[in-house]
């Protein structure tokens, strides 16, 4: 079996991963971008035993890579909203020191300084904590990524009798004949050989309940007996 040597280890950043920070205030509204349209795919050079992908490419336009990096996107939307809340939180304490510095008495003026402390090291543990929870998922699905990408990649580079392939952002690749960039076949191969997982099928509708099965008609009351004929009144006496 021929080996193959992959230039740069293939330490993926998903795309589109963001660091984790407090959510700036929205910028005002842009004209969308238009998409620029992938490379068209050339042939290969016959012969050739020299290749090379853009590792990045592959993250940003799979199937796997658009899942694995909208996951980390939900967490870290979800660790700033809930940085947002203990911020206002925060501020709302400090406005009302502020505001209350010639009506507090003593003792609540301390009471509200001790709950501003208190906060203010919550919201920094709670984002030292959030950080490294979400660069903990981001490690996570870079490694479920290469798993499930390094096969594909191994098995063109096969295919092709490669000796080398290069990962062309790492490799300082300043040039290279087109048709050895295999970013487009590695993302089709990738995408069959790993198709994302669909969610969960939806309960089967339940049988539409059979209806009730008509009563059994009551039996007819009996008709009631005809009156008996009346006697003949009696012959009057002579």
């Amino acid at each position: 079996m021929r080996a193959f040597v992959v230039a740069a280890a293939l330490s993926v950043t998903l795309a589109g991963a963001p660091t984790f920070a407090q959510a700036p205030a929205p910028a005002p509204a842009a004209p969308p971008a238009t998409a620029q349209a992938a490379p068209a795919e050339q042939p290969f050079p016959a012969g050739a035993k020299y290749a090379f992908v853009n590792i990045q490419r592959i993250a940003a336009e799979s199937a796997q890579g658009k899942v694995l990096s909208s996951r980390v996107q939900a967490l870290n939307a979800q660790k700033v909203t809930e940085l947002n809340a203990k911020n206002s939180a925060l501020q709302a304490s400090q406005q009302k020191l502020d505001s209350g510095a010639s009506v507090l008495s003593d003792a609540a003026r301390a009471q509200l300084e001790k709950d501003i402390d208190r906060q203010q090291t919550e919201i920094q543990r709670f984002t030292d904590d959030a950080q490294k929870e979400v660069q903990d998922m981001q490690n996570e699905l870079q490694g479920e990524f290469q798993q499930k990408l390094g096969p594909v990649i191994q098995q063109i580079a096969q295919e092709k009798k490669l000796e080398i392939l290069f990962s062309a952002l790492d490799a300082g690749i300043i040039w290279a004949d087109a048709g050895l960039d295999l970013t487009t076949e590695v993302i089709r191969r990738f995408d069959a050989a790993a198709p994302v997982a669909a969610g969960p099928a939806a309960p089967p509708a339940a049988a539409p309940r059979a209806a009730p099965a008509p009563a059994a008609p009551r039996p007819a009351a009996p008709a009631a007996p005809r009156p008996a004929p009346a006697a003949p009144a009696p012959a009057p006496k002579k």
